[in-house]
């Protein structure tokens, strides 16, 4: 398992050391998930566990208001994870917490 540096009360990635070198890591991760979920639901107490199945593919599950969220997967089929592709999975996850709200 490793955290990002500074550790975030947010955001926890087990296996990342299988993220690509170029991909930012755990940082880049958590971070890309850390803002999309105050742009989208700002103020919402929410925990995201995230597992890096491979360098293409991700899960992850989202605590949201204390309430578990079902978990989700993202997978690049086109290449390797990247910075771009952080940012869509931390959207899809912002998406999920903001409709779990209403």
């Amino acid at each position: 398992m490793s955290a990002p540096n500074g550790s975030s009360p947010h955001c926890r990635v087990d296996d990342g050391d299988k993220l690509p070198a170029g991909s930012g890591g755990t940082n880049a991760l958590c971070s890309a998930i850390e803002r999309a979920m105050s742009e989208s639901v700002p103020g919402l107490a929410y925990s995201a566990e995230v597992r890096v199945i491979s360098p293409s593919m991700l899960s992850a599950v989202l605590t949201a208001d204390g309430r578990a969220l079902p978990e989700q997967k993202f997978a690049r089929t086109d290449g390797e994870l990247d910075g771009s592709a952080f940012e869509r999975f931390a959207s899809a996850l912002a998406d999920q917490a903001a409709k779990a709200r209403h």
